[in-house]
């Protein structure tokens, strides 16, 4: 993707900082678009004669050989290394795979939150750098921080973003993206990335990638593979290396052709590369480019039509691609939102007319400016839904003074919800904890879409004749996962909160059942809403009845009296009268019969351990999934067993492998149980299949901070949060630290239990790579062993200078405080910690 030119003067050191942006600069002939922001991935060698056509001693995936029991990641290579792939031998292609087939969507115009929007028409490609190409992890972390978007309903395309030269040329989606995008209806493509000459490119990977061996296409043959092992769709194709020919040129689209007719792959070409071999950005379609969408059969699935459009590019794009007997939808005017999100100026009339059909599709450049501009989660919260459904929170109210009226303005909203059972329990794939039925069974931070439930259609339409409930996704409790839906507010007349947009067919045995929370026992004030496609905007509605406590409590309602008819939307209606009303919902399902259960998983055995200290392990980890039972498998659960009975939670997914990052021994226990459970579309579940990990060895001295549950007084943004200081590592750059601009700075880490420990240890701003100038200068350390102690200063440091600080003590406790008096050596006012940890036996 181009970038605005670069001043001559910094040219040189910014081209070093952007070598490894999958976006990049463009050759200094034309400006377009605004100015890039940080790089998504910084640690790529830019010299081209760092990155040759074979990079030396990678493995398989162009990544360097790791230990047995290590984190995989994402699969990225050159198109020479990717010959040598195989999934048989790549040890982490098993944990790459998605499981979740692309679910059929429907669109009811009638149903449409916003009068603006079209349905059936333009679409929505997303380009998303979820982190540096090398640096994707395959099944989620134990960090809250990540960009898990809840907007699927507005896109139809999600682009995997990334390739660097340094590193690999073309990045395969993981697991945890395919699964949420699929699940949402939405496809997911990988990326192919051939980068400008003056950023690493090299014209001989466009060669290698149209090598030929006979009459195939060797890179083509394993594109499709690659495809079809992970569970994707198809490939965006940016290629934007100059120095090619006409020849070149005509090679790709024979490439492209030949994939598609090998398998289920589709392409998204990036208007860059013309015709003739040049790399000559043209904003349109033109006859200089047209032969990569059809020539005249069928080349690419779509394309991408660089930022430099206007209304005359779009209608001319839109009568050519007519003329070629291909629908204009599949051109995506692409626009980039990078550095400035929301406040990006876009022509929103040339591509979207009002009360006029949508000229082309729409391609977003990076909408992850939302949670990377972003303070916090909060932040990200409010960001996303300004960026997706306007500045009102509401996607059937856009009306606002800027020109970003949100994407739900434009675009009607489409819905997964087409097949029972449909269960959600408003998990958004991320949070501070996890809950199975209510349970608390994991503290501290993890990130994980493949257990993303469907969001919600409509963030938020709340109908009333008084004053409006806020609905909310709350991240305080759960029924299952992380989060759950809330209404809070002033209750004084009817609300009725339209949720999911669904096609779902009713027979004799469907059951719709709700699990609620109130503060204290009675009345729920809440009712169910149904509409049925005979009448879709009308609600018919189940009293929830009144909760016997302040627990979680389950509502089941008989639907049979409306079999034969089909639900076109599931909702809430709040009735009644009430100053201060909050109610939670932890689960919406409807189904049909009794709640299925799998049959159980078999074989689990360790793929592989990594001693990251005496006391914890790494494991990867895999079973036979379970065959045919009453219920198919939704995802499976892993736990470790504890020596009270009790058990841990360590994961999700709908694999039959996973990673474990982090399994603590129990003081000086031998072994540790590990069991895994399958879990079924309905939430039955089956028994549980176990294996024993042996631990050797006394317990040696260990960070009890490592990886632990950390909360903080706040963040400088959203790649700076607390889980940043316990997570072992100071080598990731500028943001692997945790960092806050609040008045009152402090860092806290749950150990988990109260634990003999002999030193602190602090690891501040130099220690990162940054000034000593930034190294916290004034600062103590407390601890205390239960959450209702007051604190005991243990530390007292001032005039500090050092880039590390280590502090002997001797004590025991379970949670630790680090609390800044003064952040920096000057007049800064941010706080800069690259770990904090905790040493002890």
């Amino acid at each position: 993707m181009r970038r605005r030119v670069l001043p001559a003067l910094c040219g040189a050191l910014i081209a070093t900082a952007l070598a490894a942006q999958p976006a990049l600069a463009a050759p200094t002939a034309r400006p377009t678009s605004p100015p890039t922001s940080s790089p998504a991935d910084p640690s790529a060698d830019p010299s081209p004669s760092a990155a040759p056509s074979t990079p030396a001693a990678p493995n398989r995936s162009g990544r360097a050989v790791r230990a047995a029991g290590d984190q995989p990641y994402a699969s990225y290579w050159h198109p020479n290394t990717i010959l040598n792939w195989d999934p048989a031998t790549d040890p982490d292609a098993r944990f790459n795979r998605s499981r979740v087939p692309l679910r059929p969507r429907a669109s009811d115009p009638a149903l449409k939150a916003n009068p603006n929007a079209r349905a059936g028409e333009g679409k929505i490609a997303s380009l998303v750098s979820f982190a540096p190409t090398s640096g994707n992890p395959s099944q989620g972390s134990l960090d809250p921080n990540y960009y898990a978007f809840t907007y699927w309903q507005y896109i139809d395309t999600l682009v995997f973003w990334g390739g660097s030269a340094g590193e690999g040329l073309i990045l395969a989606p993981n697991a945890t993206v395919i699964d949420a995008a699929h699940r949402n209806g939405v496809k997911v493509y990988g990326t192919v990335f051939f980068p400008p000459t003056a950023y690493g490119g090299q014209i001989q990977w466009v060669r290698d990638f149209v090598q030929k061996s006979g009459p195939n296409y060797p890179v083509a043959d394993k594109l499709v593979q690659v495809a079809q092992h992970y569970g994707f769709d198809g490939w965006f194709i940016n290629q934007e290396t100059a120095g090619g020919d006409a020849a070149l040129a005509t090679e790709i689209r024979s490439l492209m052709k030949y994939a598609r007719a090998k398998g289920q792959a589709e392409f998204m070409w990036y208007d860059a590369m013309t015709e003739n071999g040049s790399v000559s950005w043209q904003d349109a379609l033109t006859t200089a480019n047209d032969a990569f969408l059809s020539d005249p059969a069928r080349v690419s699935d779509s394309m991408f039509l660089d930022f430099g459009w206007g209304a005359g590019n779009l209608r001319s794009s839109r009568d050519l691609a007519r003329s070629l007997g291909r629908d204009e939808h599949e051109l995506y005017a692409g626009i980039d939102t990078e550095a400035n999100g929301y406040n990006t100026g876009v022509s929103w009339d040339a591509v979207f007319p009002a009360g006029q059909p949508h000229v082309t599709s729409l391609g977003i450049y990076r909408p992850e400016w939302t949670w990377k501009s972003s303070s916090g989660p909060a932040d990200f919260r409010t960001r996303d839904s300004r960026y997706w459904v306007g500045a009102n929170a509401d996607p059937s109210n856009t009306a606002t003074s800027s020109s970003w009226k949100g994407l739900a303005h434009h675009i009607a909203e489409s819905t997964a919800v087409t097949a029972k059972p449909f269960v959600t329990g408003f998990n958004t794939g991320h949070g501070d904890f996890y809950n199975v039925g209510g349970t608390r069974v994991r503290t501290g931070g993890w990130n994980n879409l493949s257990v993303q439930d469907v969001p919600p259609t409509y963030q938020w339409v709340v109908n009333s004749t008084g004053t409006r409930l806020t609905p909310s996704i709350d991240y305080g409790d759960a029924y299952e996962g992380g989060s759950s839906l809330r209404l809070t507010g002033n209750l004084d007349a009817a609300n009725t909160v339209r949720l999911y947009q669904a096609k779902l067919p009713v027979t004799a045995g469907t059951k719709l059942s709700v699990v609620v929370k109130t503060p204290a026992a009675g009345p729920t004030r809440l009712k169910a809403a149904v509409a049925f496609t005979d009448a879709p905007d009308t609600f018919t509605t189940f009293d929830l009845g009144s909760t016997s406590g302040t627990g979680w409590e389950r509502k089941t309602l008989d639907l049979s009296a409306h079999a034969g008819k089909t639900i076109a939307q599931l909702g809430l209606r709040a009735e009644g009268s009430a100053a201060a009303y909050d109610i939670r919902v932890g689960q919406l399902a409807v189904y049909d019969g009794a709640v299925d259960a799998p049959a159980a998983p078999s074989g689990l055995q360790v793929l592989g351990a990594t001693d990251v200290s005496p006391s914890r392990k790494s494991l990867r980890l895999a079973w036979t999934a379970a065959g045919s039972g009453s219920g198919q498998v939704h995802h499976y659960d892993l736990y470790r067993r504890n020596a009270d009975g009790s058990r841990t939670y360590l994961g999700a997914t709908p694999n039959d492998a996973y990673f474990v990052p982090q399994l603590d021994r129990a003081g000086t226990e031998t072994s540790t149980t590990i069991e895994v459970e399958a879990v079924s579309t309905e939430y039955g579940r089956s028994a549980a299949v176990t294996a024993t990990v042996a631990w050797s060895g006394e317990p040696g001295e260990d960070n009890r901070a490592l990886g632990r549950p950390a909360t903080a007084s706040g963040q400088c943004n959203a790649n700076e949060g607390p889980a940043k200081a316990v997570n072992g590592t100071v080598t990731g750059g500028n943001s692997d630290k945790w960092c806050t601009l609040t008045a009152d700075r402090w860092l806290e880490v749950d150990l988990g239990e109260a634990r003999p420990l002999t030193r602190f240890v602090v690891r501040h701003a130099q220690a990162g790579g940054e000034s000593a100038a930034f190294n916290t200068r004034d600062f103590t350390i407390q601890v205390r062993s239960t959450a209702s102690e007051e604190w005991e200063t243990a530390v007292t440091v001032t005039g500090n200078t050092t880039a590390t600080t280590t502090h002997p003590v001797t004590l025991t406790a379970r949670h630790v405080r680090l609390s800044i008096t003064k952040p920096t050596q000057n007049t800064d006012s941010a706080a800069r910690i690259y770990e904090f940890e905790a040493w002890g036996r």
